[in-house]
């Protein structure tokens, strides 16, 4: 029979809300999260999905420029390991990301370097020279 009712149908696996987004944080718990957060009296499907894909796609982000800081002090020979202070220097260098964090306090994080420009010293000229430049011509 073509088309027919009588063939046999390979039982489907479930597949997860975070397989079916391909993402890899937990739309699942995100919505579960929503839901019992009082946040509002209804929640529709998409919205665990999307908050999902912001959140990993910011973690992706802070990840990728903390590993780049962690290249450039990396000591040579050695494997490389994000630390708290490399995620500071990333969020603080990128202006997007300090502009959202700005008033984020990340411990054993650091301060930014910075010397004001007043605090260093300027080149000064010998007298010698100085004298020469300022001489007059009556």
């Amino acid at each position: 029979m073509a088309g027919g009712k009588g063939g046999k149908k390979e039982p489907t696996k479930s597949k997860s809300h975070s397989a079916r987004a391909d993402l890899q944080f937990p739309v699942g718990r995100i919505r579960r999260l929503l839901k019992s957060g009082n946040y509002a009296q209804r929640i529709s499907a998409t919205a665990p999905v999307y908050l999902a894909a912001a959140l990993e796609y910011l973690c992706a982000e802070i990840l990728e420029l903390a590993g780049k800081a962690a290249q450039l002090t990396r000591k040579s020979g050695r494997t490389c390991r994000i630390n708290p202070r490399h995620l500071l220097l990333a969020i603080r260098k990128d202006n997007e990301l300090n502009q959202l964090l700005s008033h984020v306090t990340i411990s054993q994080g650091g301060v930014i370097p910075n010397i004001h420009e007043d605090l260093i010293p300027k080149n000064k000229k010998s007298k010698k020279s100085s004298q020469d430049s300022q001489s007059q011509e009556y």
